[in-house]
């Protein structure tokens, strides 16, 4: 898959002026290639500059959600069960906030799209989700393009300390409150 990607990448930066929108559609097909969003980041800093790569990883990422939002709401049934497996992972009352959602995504082994659904559950529509998608995928392009050589190159004892790092931001960033509802604190049997 890596040569995959490879090739696209050489692809695109032989596309001249149409090189930033196969880029972005390079954003778009990402999850049909089973791609990580980190990759694509590197490779736009690579090819664009950390500048212009992270402008165009900002609109791929947001466009991206943007067509996760429209497709889990065209198709129901799977985001029942998009929202079944995430309260497997997270629990029943595991809802995180913009900002922890922002700041996983900072993470690379966190699947992209299950933090959209996080977001879609607590957003109250198209154009909050759409908000919350553009801010929170700011950082996410602006660290792994610009600083996306540097993170490459480093040893895994630094890539362990800089996600052990987070861990505390991300506790801290929760939200603090938890709605039980009334069947569920008190177990009445019939």
């Amino acid at each position: 898959m890596e040569l995959f990607g490879n090739y696209i990448m050489a692809f695109i930066e032989t596309g001249g002026v149409f090189g930033p929108l196969l880029f972005i559609s390079f954003h778009l097909l990402r999850p049909l290639l089973f791609l990580p969003v980190v990759f694509i980041c590197i490779s736009g800093g690579v090819v664009f500059g950390p500048v212009a790569g992270t402008v165009y990883s900002i609109i791929g990422i947001t466009l991206s959600s943007i067509f996760f939002y429209l497709i889990i709401r065209w198709k129901p049934k799977q985001f029942e069960r998009l929202t079944h497996l995430k309260q497997k992972l997270l629990g029943k009352y595991g809802n995180l906030s913009k900002a922890q959602i922002t700041v996983l995504r900072l993470v690379p082994f966190i699947h992209f799209h299950l933090l959209s659904l996080c977001l879609i559950e607590i957003t109250s529509g198209l154009k909050d989700y759409m908000k919350s998608s553009f801010l929170s995928s700011i950082p996410l392009a602006f660290v792994y393009t610009s600083v996306g050589g540097w993170i490459s190159n480093l040893s895994p004892i630094y890539i362990f300390t800089f996600l052990i790092a987070l861990l505390p931001l991300i506790y801290l960033l929760r939200t603090k409150e938890m709605i039980i509802k009334w069947q569920d604190f008190f177990q009445v049997s019939t």
